[in-house]
């Protein structure tokens, strides 16, 4: 008697099922000491059992990687929902991005935080289009940051995408070292409880680049000024 087909629900729990045992075991083995096999005997299922969804351990690495920035995006344009005002929207996405490294440690260190292998790693093997397929999502999410600067800027206000790329990483790696400290548990060693301190990080980082976008678009306008005083 052939075997019954698994329904679509079936196959994505078993998938997800997949993904979650595999970050759990990226986490305690590391990268490098990940393995198909050691993930079948997790699951306790046969390895080829895992190859009829993924072909080989990069491609369920970067499966990971691309869902945790899909995820990540969704919390963006959710967070933001129900603002009309630019600056409440930046603050909003701000909040979307901590509380996600926060509540998601695992998959958050796997993105940004792990020594693990990145798009170049992939450039001319058969994994580049898989990899690529990542690096677009990951580079969506900085392009929503990005997106929600200009709008703080107003349309009047045409100023270097140098400069806003800029203010975006500048606000990154403040976002990364907070949730970065509470994660690997070094702010536990300089505050009794920095998760208290939330509110007043992500405010206290609004406030400063929302100083900086002032200046930068006081610096545009000058520069605007000046050269069309110069005709």
């Amino acid at each position: 008697m052939p075997k019954e087909q698994r329904s679509p629900e079936e196959i994505e729990s078993v998938r997800n099922n997949i993904t979650e045992q595999a970050l759990d075991l990226i986490v305690t083995e590391g990268f490098d000491g990940f393995s198909m096999r050691k993930l079948a005997n997790r699951l306790g299922i046969a390895a080829k059992t895992i190859y009829n969804y993924f072909h080989n351990k990069d491609e369920l690495y970067l499966y990971l990687l691309t869902s945790g920035f899909e995820e990540l995006l969704e919390s963006f344009e959710t967070a933001i929902k129900g603002f009309n005002k630019p600056m409440d929207k930046f603050k909003a996405t701000v909040r979307a991005y901590v509380t996600f490294g926060l509540e998601n440690a695992n998959i958050y260190n796997l993105m940004f935080t792990w020594h693990v292998p990145k798009y170049n790693d992939y450039v001319d093997t058969p994994m580049e289009p898989a990899a690529h397929f990542e690096l677009t999502t990951a580079l969506k999410c900085a392009e929503f940051f990005m997106d929600r600067l200009q709008d703080c800027l107003g349309d009047n206000v045409n100023a270097r995408e140098e400069d806003i790329r800029f203010e975006m990483i500048q606000i990154w790696s403040q976002m990364h070292g907070y949730i970065a400290g509470i994660n690997n548990t070094l702010l536990d060693y300089m505050h009794e409880k920095p998760m208290l301190l939330k509110n007043r990080v992500i405010d206290r980082i609004v406030k400063h680049s929302l100083s900086d976008l002032l200046e930068l678009k006081y610096k545009t306008n000058s520069n605007v000024v000046s050269s069309h005083g110069e005709r």
